[in-house]
C-alpha cells in the first residue's frame, strides 16, 4: 500500500516525500493530471527480475506439462478459453506464454493484457454462431490474396 501526498507536500519538503519513498510507494495526487508514483529504482529492478524469473519458470512448466493440463489450468483463470476450438486452445496457450514473457522482458504488460484480449474477443465469436458464420462467409467482393509490394527499379 502507498502512502499518499499532494503534490505541494512533495515541492514544499522533498526530504521528507524521499524519506517516506525509502520505507514504501509515495503516491503523489495533483490536481491537474493523474497521480504520479514514487518508488525506489531498488525496488523496481528487484520487481523487473522477479517477473522476468517467473516469466522464464512458467514458460518452461508449460512447455513440460500435457497440453490438456495446461489449458485446464488456464481456463480456471480465463473460462471464455472453453469456447475455442482445441486447436485454437493450444495457440492460446502457446501465445499466452509468449506474451507473458515478453512482458516481463521488456517491462511492457500491456503486451500481454493485448494478447489476452484479442483471443477474449476471438472467443467471443465462437461463443456466438451467428456471428462466426457471418465472419467466415466469403466476401462477395473479394478479389484474393493480396500481392506482396513491388520496388520500382533503382528504389531497392
Amino acid at each position: 500500500m502507498a502512502t499518499e501526498v499532494q503534490w505541494s507536500d512533495l515541492q514544499r519538503d522533498p526530504r521528507s516525500v524521499a524519506a517516506l519513498a525509502d520505507e514504501g510507494d509515495v503516491r503523489v495526487r495533483r490536481r491537474d493530471g493523474v497521480a504520479l508514483l514514487l518508488t525506489r529504482e531498488d525496488r523496481v529492478l528487484s520487481a523487473a527480475e522477479g517477473s522476468v524469473a517467473a516469466a522464464r519458470a512458467l514458460r518452461n512448466v508449460l512447455a513440460h506439462l500435457p497440453s490438456d493440463l495446461v489449458t485446464t489450468a488456464l481456463l480456471d483463470e480465463f473460462p471464455w478459453v472453453d469456447v475455442l476450438p482445441d486447436s485454437e486452445r493450444a495457440q492460446f496457450v502457446a501465445d499466452f506464454a509468449r506474451a507473458f514473457q515478453a512482458s516481463a522482458e521488456l517491462g511492457q504488460w500491456s503486451v500481454l493484457a493485448q494478447t489476452i484480449r484479442e483471443w477474449q474477443s476471438t472467443a467471443a465469436i465462437h461463443a456466438d454462431p451467428v456471428l462466426a458464420r457471418q465472419l467466415s462467409r466469403p466476401i462477395d467482393d473479394d478479389l484474393g490474396p493480396v500481392p506482396a509490394p513491388t520496388h520500382p527499379k533503382g528504389t531497392e
